[in-house]
Protein backbone atom coordinates (compact mmCIF):
# COMPACT_ATOMS: atom_id res chain seq x y z
CA UNK A 1 0.00 0.00 0.00
CA UNK A 2 1.21 3.56 -0.70
CA UNK A 3 2.54 5.33 2.32
CA UNK A 4 1.11 8.55 0.64
CA UNK A 5 -2.11 8.21 0.26
CA UNK A 6 -4.42 11.13 0.83
CA UNK A 7 -7.11 10.39 3.10
CA UNK A 8 -10.37 13.02 3.84
CA UNK A 9 -12.43 12.44 6.75
CA UNK A 10 -15.88 14.09 6.68
CA UNK A 11 -16.61 13.77 10.49
CA UNK A 12 -14.25 13.94 13.94
CA UNK A 13 -16.07 11.79 15.60
CA UNK A 14 -14.88 8.72 18.25
CA UNK A 15 -14.86 6.47 14.88
CA UNK A 16 -13.00 9.08 12.88
CA UNK A 17 -10.63 9.75 15.39
CA UNK A 18 -9.97 5.85 15.70
CA UNK A 19 -9.06 5.40 12.19
CA UNK A 20 -6.98 8.26 12.24
CA UNK A 21 -5.38 7.10 15.28
CA UNK A 22 -4.34 3.80 13.47
CA UNK A 23 -3.68 5.52 10.08
CA UNK A 24 -1.83 8.03 11.23
CA UNK A 25 2.51 7.56 10.64
CA UNK A 26 1.31 4.34 9.81
CA UNK A 27 -0.66 3.65 6.63
CA UNK A 28 0.53 7.23 5.55
CA UNK A 29 1.26 10.66 7.08
CA UNK A 30 -0.13 12.72 9.12
CA UNK A 31 0.11 15.40 7.05
CA UNK A 32 -1.82 13.34 4.32
CA UNK A 33 -4.80 13.14 6.38
CA UNK A 34 -7.62 15.89 6.14
CA UNK A 35 -10.78 16.46 8.46
CA UNK A 36 -13.48 18.18 8.41
CA UNK A 37 -15.79 18.66 10.81
CA UNK A 38 -17.86 21.91 12.41
CA UNK A 39 -16.59 21.61 15.90
CA UNK A 40 -13.24 23.64 15.94
CA UNK A 41 -12.08 22.42 18.91
CA UNK A 42 -12.37 18.56 17.83
CA UNK A 43 -10.15 19.63 15.30
CA UNK A 44 -7.80 21.06 16.98
CA UNK A 45 -7.48 18.09 19.05
CA UNK A 46 -6.95 16.15 15.94
CA UNK A 47 -4.06 18.27 15.00
CA UNK A 48 -2.07 17.85 18.32
CA UNK A 49 -2.41 14.70 18.55
CA UNK A 50 -1.67 13.55 14.78
CA UNK A 51 -0.51 16.53 12.68
CA UNK A 52 -3.51 16.48 10.45
CA UNK A 53 -5.15 19.45 8.31
CA UNK A 54 -8.63 20.51 8.82
CA UNK A 55 -11.05 22.39 8.23
CA UNK A 56 -14.79 23.62 9.03
CA UNK A 57 -16.29 23.24 5.82
CA UNK A 58 -15.82 21.17 3.04
CA UNK A 59 -12.98 22.79 0.78
CA UNK A 60 -10.88 22.19 -2.27
CA UNK A 61 -8.40 19.99 -0.13
CA UNK A 62 -10.84 17.41 -1.40
CA UNK A 63 -10.10 17.38 -5.28
CA UNK A 64 -6.88 16.36 -4.17
CA UNK A 65 -7.65 13.53 -2.08
CA UNK A 66 -7.50 9.45 -3.14
CA UNK A 67 -10.18 8.41 -0.70
CA UNK A 68 -13.28 10.22 1.07
CA UNK A 69 -13.94 8.93 4.46
CA UNK A 70 -17.72 9.69 5.29
CA UNK A 71 -17.78 8.68 9.20
CA UNK A 72 -21.27 11.39 9.90
CA UNK A 73 -24.36 10.07 11.27
CA UNK A 74 -27.20 8.78 8.92
CA UNK A 75 -29.57 11.45 9.21
CA UNK A 76 -26.43 13.50 7.69
CA UNK A 77 -25.31 11.78 4.80
CA UNK A 78 -27.59 13.27 2.60
CA UNK A 79 -26.53 16.87 3.12
CA UNK A 80 -23.24 16.01 3.50
CA UNK A 81 -23.40 14.54 0.19
CA UNK A 82 -24.67 17.81 -1.34
CA UNK A 83 -21.32 19.35 0.22
CA UNK A 84 -18.87 17.19 -0.96
CA UNK A 85 -20.24 16.44 -4.35
CA UNK A 86 -18.84 19.16 -6.21
CA UNK A 87 -15.11 17.84 -5.01
CA UNK A 88 -15.42 14.50 -6.07
CA UNK A 89 -13.96 12.57 -8.89
CA UNK A 90 -12.04 9.63 -9.08
CA UNK A 91 -11.78 9.35 -5.37
CA UNK A 92 -13.03 6.34 -3.16
CA UNK A 93 -15.88 7.19 -1.17
CA UNK A 94 -15.53 5.25 1.82
CA UNK A 95 -19.02 5.29 4.25
CA UNK A 96 -19.13 3.76 7.75
CA UNK A 97 -22.56 5.19 8.70
CA UNK A 98 -25.48 2.24 9.06
CA UNK A 99 -28.19 2.07 7.07
CA UNK A 100 -27.50 4.52 4.28
CA UNK A 101 -27.72 2.36 0.97
CA UNK A 102 -24.72 2.35 -1.93
CA UNK A 103 -27.46 2.94 -4.48
CA UNK A 104 -28.75 6.62 -2.79
CA UNK A 105 -24.85 7.87 -1.68
CA UNK A 106 -24.44 7.48 -5.60
CA UNK A 107 -27.82 9.32 -6.32
CA UNK A 108 -26.64 12.21 -3.94
CA UNK A 109 -22.98 11.84 -5.32
CA UNK A 110 -23.91 12.52 -9.38
CA UNK A 111 -24.10 9.34 -10.18
CA UNK A 112 -20.21 8.56 -8.30
CA UNK A 113 -19.75 4.56 -8.48
CA UNK A 114 -16.68 4.05 -6.78
CA UNK A 115 -18.16 4.00 -3.26
CA UNK A 116 -17.57 1.41 -0.08
CA UNK A 117 -19.89 0.63 2.54
CA UNK A 118 -18.93 -0.94 6.02
CA UNK A 119 -20.08 -1.04 9.59
CA UNK A 120 -17.16 -0.87 11.58
CA UNK A 121 -17.59 -1.66 15.72
CA UNK A 122 -16.26 0.81 18.66
CA UNK A 123 -13.94 -1.65 19.85
CA UNK A 124 -12.04 -0.38 17.04
CA UNK A 125 -11.11 2.81 19.31
CA UNK A 126 -8.68 0.37 21.32
CA UNK A 127 -7.56 -1.25 17.95
CA UNK A 128 -9.47 -4.45 18.54
CA UNK A 129 -13.05 -3.67 16.21
CA UNK A 130 -14.12 -6.00 13.23
CA UNK A 131 -15.81 -4.38 10.08
CA UNK A 132 -18.10 -5.76 7.52
CA UNK A 133 -17.39 -3.94 4.54
CA UNK A 134 -19.02 -4.26 0.61
CA UNK A 135 -17.42 -2.26 -2.94
CA UNK A 136 -20.11 -1.44 -4.93
CA UNK A 137 -19.36 -2.33 -8.93
CA UNK A 138 -17.60 1.07 -9.74
CA UNK A 139 -14.52 0.13 -6.91
CA UNK A 140 -11.24 -0.77 -8.44
CA UNK A 141 -9.02 -3.42 -7.50
CA UNK A 142 -6.63 -1.10 -5.83
CA UNK A 143 -9.23 0.86 -4.26
CA UNK A 144 -10.63 -1.67 -2.47
CA UNK A 145 -7.21 -3.05 -1.40
CA UNK A 146 -6.77 0.90 -0.09
CA UNK A 147 -10.46 0.60 2.09
CA UNK A 148 -9.55 -2.49 3.22
CA UNK A 149 -6.06 -1.21 4.37
CA UNK A 150 -8.11 1.75 6.17
CA UNK A 151 -10.42 -0.55 8.27
CA UNK A 152 -7.83 -2.84 9.06
CA UNK A 153 -5.85 0.20 10.58
CA UNK A 154 -8.00 -0.36 13.86
CA UNK A 155 -8.95 -4.29 13.81
CA UNK A 156 -9.89 -6.96 11.14
CA UNK A 157 -12.41 -7.02 8.42
CA UNK A 158 -15.01 -9.51 6.37
CA UNK A 159 -15.80 -8.46 3.44
CA UNK A 160 -19.30 -8.94 1.53
CA UNK A 161 -20.68 -10.07 -1.54
CA UNK A 162 -24.26 -8.88 -0.88
CA UNK A 163 -24.78 -4.91 0.25
CA UNK A 164 -28.10 -6.70 2.07
CA UNK A 165 -25.44 -8.54 4.45
CA UNK A 166 -24.21 -5.23 5.84
CA UNK A 167 -27.40 -5.20 8.21
CA UNK A 168 -27.11 -8.66 9.83
CA UNK A 169 -23.54 -7.20 10.10
CA UNK A 170 -24.45 -4.31 11.61
CA UNK A 171 -26.78 -6.22 14.12
CA UNK A 172 -24.31 -9.09 15.31
CA UNK A 173 -20.88 -6.97 15.33
CA UNK A 174 -22.02 -3.14 14.37
CA UNK A 175 -24.13 -3.47 17.97
CA UNK A 176 -22.57 -6.14 19.20
CA UNK A 177 -20.42 -4.76 21.95
CA UNK A 178 -23.83 -3.23 23.32
CA UNK A 179 -24.93 -6.66 23.98
CA UNK A 180 -21.29 -8.00 25.81
CA UNK A 181 -21.74 -4.48 27.75
CA UNK A 182 -25.41 -5.08 28.85
CA UNK A 183 -24.33 -8.90 29.94
CA UNK A 184 -21.88 -8.08 31.99
CA UNK A 185 -24.10 -5.20 33.88
CA UNK A 186 -26.88 -7.86 34.72
CA UNK A 187 -23.66 -10.29 36.23
CA UNK A 188 -22.30 -6.73 37.79
CA UNK A 189 -25.75 -6.68 39.18
CA UNK A 190 -25.86 -10.73 40.41
CA UNK A 191 -22.39 -10.20 42.06
CA UNK A 192 -24.04 -7.63 44.45
CA UNK A 193 -26.73 -9.28 44.84
CA UNK A 194 -25.34 -12.33 46.32
CA UNK A 195 -22.78 -9.97 48.41
CA UNK A 196 -19.73 -9.26 46.27
CA UNK A 197 -18.90 -5.56 45.92
CA UNK A 198 -19.40 -3.99 43.18
CA UNK A 199 -15.84 -3.11 41.82
CA UNK A 200 -15.32 -7.23 42.83
CA UNK A 201 -18.44 -8.11 40.54
CA UNK A 202 -16.91 -5.86 37.72
CA UNK A 203 -13.75 -7.32 37.63
CA UNK A 204 -14.84 -10.74 37.93
CA UNK A 205 -17.64 -10.45 34.71
CA UNK A 206 -14.90 -8.24 32.84
CA UNK A 207 -12.24 -10.18 32.86
CA UNK A 208 -14.68 -13.73 32.51
CA UNK A 209 -15.45 -12.36 29.28
CA UNK A 210 -12.33 -10.89 27.90
CA UNK A 211 -10.71 -14.86 29.16
CA UNK A 212 -13.44 -16.81 27.49
CA UNK A 213 -13.34 -14.04 24.38
CA UNK A 214 -9.25 -15.36 24.01
CA UNK A 215 -9.84 -18.69 24.83
CA UNK A 216 -12.65 -18.96 21.68
CA UNK A 217 -10.57 -16.69 19.35
CA UNK A 218 -7.55 -18.90 20.06
CA UNK A 219 -9.18 -22.48 19.71
CA UNK A 220 -9.69 -24.48 16.88
CA UNK A 221 -13.08 -25.78 18.08
CA UNK A 222 -16.67 -24.34 17.90
CA UNK A 223 -17.80 -22.29 20.77
CA UNK A 224 -20.32 -25.11 21.70
CA UNK A 225 -17.74 -27.48 22.38
CA UNK A 226 -15.99 -24.77 24.71
CA UNK A 227 -19.31 -24.24 26.63
CA UNK A 228 -19.58 -28.30 26.88
CA UNK A 229 -16.65 -28.47 28.46
CA UNK A 230 -17.82 -25.85 31.01
CA UNK A 231 -20.79 -27.67 31.99
CA UNK A 232 -20.88 -30.37 33.92
CA UNK A 233 -24.42 -32.36 33.90
CA UNK A 234 -25.83 -31.46 37.35
CA UNK A 235 -23.35 -28.71 38.14
CA UNK A 236 -23.31 -25.24 39.02
CA UNK A 237 -22.79 -24.16 35.29
CA UNK A 238 -25.50 -26.78 34.21
CA UNK A 239 -27.86 -25.12 37.13
CA UNK A 240 -27.22 -21.43 35.33
CA UNK A 241 -27.65 -22.46 31.54
CA UNK A 242 -30.46 -24.59 32.33
CA UNK A 243 -31.93 -21.45 34.24
CA UNK A 244 -31.30 -19.08 30.70
CA UNK A 245 -32.76 -21.74 28.81
CA UNK A 246 -36.34 -21.82 30.25
CA UNK A 247 -36.06 -18.15 30.08
CA UNK A 248 -35.85 -18.33 26.70
CA UNK A 249 -32.62 -16.21 26.89
CA UNK A 250 -30.85 -17.65 23.51
CA UNK A 251 -34.17 -16.97 21.60
CA UNK A 252 -34.20 -13.13 23.04
CA UNK A 253 -30.92 -13.16 21.70
CA UNK A 254 -31.73 -14.06 18.62
CA UNK A 255 -35.11 -12.07 18.35
CA UNK A 256 -32.82 -9.28 19.16
CA UNK A 257 -30.23 -9.26 16.78
CA UNK A 258 -33.50 -9.71 13.90
CA UNK A 259 -34.61 -6.52 15.38
CA UNK A 260 -31.40 -4.65 14.96
CA UNK A 261 -31.24 -5.97 11.77
CA UNK A 262 -34.87 -4.76 10.28
CA UNK A 263 -33.78 -1.38 11.91
CA UNK A 264 -30.77 -1.25 9.88
CA UNK A 265 -33.05 -1.84 6.85
CA UNK A 266 -35.58 0.49 8.10
CA UNK A 267 -33.01 3.21 8.26
CA UNK A 268 -32.00 2.61 4.57
CA UNK A 269 -35.82 3.09 3.74
CA UNK A 270 -36.31 6.21 5.53
CA UNK A 271 -33.20 8.44 4.74
CA UNK A 272 -32.66 7.29 1.38
CA UNK A 273 -35.83 8.92 0.29
CA UNK A 274 -36.21 11.31 -2.55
Amino acid sequence: MQSNLKIAFIGGGNMATALIGGLAGKLTAGENIHVIDPNAAALQKLTEQFGVTTAQAANGKLDQTDVIVLAVKPQQMKEVAAQIKPHIGKQLVLSIAAGIRGADLSRWLGGHGAIVRSMPNTPALIGKGITGGVALPGVSAEQREAADAILRAVGQTVWLDDEALLDPVTAVSGSGPAYVFYFIEAMQQAAQEMGLTAEQGTQLAIATFVGASQLAANSSEPVSVLRERVTSKGGTTYAALTSMEASGVKQAIAKALHAAAARGKELGEEFGKE
